[in-house]
């Protein structure tokens, strides 16, 4: 894949120049002048060169998903969608890992937040505190009040797939759980070779919201995983066809930007009509229906009897705990997160 990587400024030609070079560009004197890097609470953003770098940055809670997560991640796809600098897109996790999924001990302890805090979405429909009493096993459960909060980080979410430039996840340590919920919204995945990828809380308490594993997998290998929990190594995501590339750790950084270099070398009207035409096939199979009945089916979940038996040994023992008795059966606790 390295071969040819070179980087934009050795272009030989005219039409490497893209929207914002050369004579002609419709950007021509536009020049934007001092910019105020954006601040996230759950992520960074940066512009190398025709490169959007998206990177989530809570190393220490394994970047799992908070409640600004979605909101995050659409308004750096967003600013890099403006940016008529930016050919490509690529995502990838601070620390250990990609994302651990859910911070359920957040969501749990300090209402969704790592500091609790009277904000903006309080008092909202994706305020924790008002889905934690829509979740309690001993009140009424309201499946629209859940939709309604799921089917917005999912819209968070698919702003990989909907964004107009290629975007890439980069994938390390593990991306299990809702953290697949991301990543598999990309256009390319790219992991190292021991990487932890898989949705195990479809043991118990969960379904994928997002809907786009047999999108991605095909319906016998995508029900091969989630019928028992199982995960993947990135080898074998690369080999089922998952991930566009694996290979290992310490390599990990050299080839993702080997692929970059090389999508980034294309004008950026290319790559967005080559995403367009491509995504129509995508959506014709219908992931829109599949994330709508994914994220009901992943609130009726955790309110099944096994689903409030599970959030009560959570909310007895921790979470930790409660996961370490759903997976051990399966032999793979502990592997990593999830």
């Amino acid at each position: 894949m390295s071969e040819g990587a070179a980087g934009p400024a050795d272009r030989p030609a005219a039409w490497r120049d893209g929207w914002t070079e050369g004579e002609g560009s419709p950007f021509a004197g536009r020049h934007r002048g001092e910019q105020t890097e954006p601040t996230y609470a759950t992520l960074t953003y940066e512009v190398t060169g025709r490169i959007a770098r998206i990177t989530f940055d809570r190393p220490e809670r394994g970047n799992a998903i908070t409640v600004d997560t979605p909101l995050d991640l659409a308004a750096a796809v967003e600013r890099a969608d403006l940016d008529p600098r930016v050919h490509v897109i690529v995502v990838s996790g601070r620390g250990s890992g990609f994302c651990g999924g859910y911070d359920l001990s957040i969501f749990a302890e300090n209402g969704g937040r790592p500091e609790a805090a009277v904000d903006d979405l309080t008092g909202t429909t994706v305020d924790p505190v008002v889905q934690a009493v829509n979740h309690d096993p001993a009140g009424t459960w309201d499946p629209m009040l859940d939709y309604a909060m799921m089917s917005r980080f999912n819209r968070g979410f698919s702003s990989l797939l909907h964004a107009d430039k290629p975007t890439v996840a980069k994938l390390h340590g593990f991306c299990v759980a809702g953290g697949t919920d991301i990543a598999l919204y990309a256009d390319q995945i790219i992991c190292a070779d021991d990487t932890k990828i898989g949705y195990p809380p479809t043991r118990v308490w969960g379904v994928p919201a997002a809907g786009m594993w047999a999108h991605r997998l095909g319906d016998q290998r995508a029900k091969r995983l989630l019928l028992t929990g199982d995960c993947l190594t990135g080898a074998q995501a690369a080999e089922w066809g998952l991930a566009v590339e694996s290979c290992p750790a310490d390599e990990l950084d050299d080839r993702t930007e080997a692929l970059l270099e090389r999508i980034a070398m294309m004008p950026v009207n290319q790559l967005m009509m080559i995403k367009l035409a491509l995504n129509s096939a995508l959506l014709a199979q219908g992931t829109a229906t599949s994330q709508m009945i994914s994220t009901v089916f992943d609130g009726v979940s955790r309110h099944t009897r096994e689903g409030y038996a599970f959030q009560q040994r959570a909310a007895a023992a921790g979470f930790r705990e409660a996961v370490r008795e759903r997976d051990e059966p399966f032999g793979d606790h502990g592997l990593r997160r999830g």
